[in-house]
């Protein structure tokens, strides 16, 4: 009988885990706080979001840990195959390494933040 508790009790975990608290914060300061499952798409969080604010999906890059997120990525994928460029320096020697593949985990966390910036467009040529 123990065996069926303890079953149960491993259960309670799970379903609670299967969602994730998340803040999005703009620009301007302003937090946006949003409770989505882990195999959600962020597509959906991003759309949320810029309804909410008023904004054009295509006006706003989402960054986690400064790095861009993608809309059919979900919070559980968010271990991001990220192609690198590496610039090293010792002892006054430059090397350079491009296109280097590095997997990164920067699986999500309850409670995390994602930065919502606009996009910087335009520049003048001197």
């Amino acid at each position: 009988m123990s065996g069926v508790t303890n079953q149960e009790e491993d259960k309670k975990p799970t379903d609670q885990s299967a969602h994730i608290n998340l803040k999005v914060k703009g620009q301007d300061g302003n937090e946006v706080f949003f409770r989505i499952k882990r195999s959600t798409q962020l597509k959906k969080l991003m759309n949320a979001y810029c309804d909410r604010q008023s904004v054009e999906i295509n006006s706003i890059a989402f960054l986690f840990d400064g790095r861009r997120l993608r809309g059919e990525q979900t919070p559980d994928e968010v271990g991001l195959s990220l192609s690198l460029s590496h610039t090293h320096t010792h002892m006054q020697t430059h090397f350079q390494l491009s296109d280097f593949e590095m997997l990164l985990q920067l699986e999500m966390e309850d409670g995390d933040e994602i930065d919502a910036m606009l996009h910087q467009t335009g520049g003048a040529t001197a």
